[in-house]
């Protein structure tokens, strides 16, 4: 019976290179705190094991998705949710005048590092979003 508040959560960078706050995890999955700063862009990645929901908290962004060769490039507002399968590839920027922050559900936990591997970006990566 885990509680975590955020201001007190673990915090790690991402293999994205987003911010990332651990909050709690369950045997079927966990869930962070993301956060993607103004002005940054992640690097692209897929993932090779697991699902991500994610829920868009605060903050403008745009999210692109590729997979099976359909593609596809949405908005991020507070309220949008959105789901990153298995092997899709995907990368986000901040397009507002503050802090992106989302609330990411993956299933199974998250493994670790090696879970994302690295793919061609859809747009250039800018200082920011891996602590340049």
């Amino acid at each position: 019976m885990r509680t975590v508040r955020l201001a007190d959560a673990n915090a790690v960078l991402a293999p994205d290179g987003s911010e990332i706050h651990e909050l709690v995890a369950v045997t079927a999955g966990s869930m962070v705190h993301c956060t993607l700063p103004k002005g940054a862009v992640s690097m692209a990645v897929t993932h090779a094991t697991v699902d991500e929901v994610w829920y868009c908290l605060a903050g403008e962004g745009r999210m692109w998705r590729m997979r099976e060769g359909a593609e596809s490039v949405v908005d991020l507002e507070p309220g949008v949710a959105l789901a990153i399968e298995c092997g899709t590839h995907f990368q986000f920027r901040n397009t507002g005048d503050d802090d992106l922050r989302c609330v990411i559900v993956t299933m199974p936990p998250w493994p670790g590092v090696d879970e994302a591997r690295r793919v061609r970006d859809h747009w250039p990566v800018t200082a920011g979003a891996h602590g340049d």
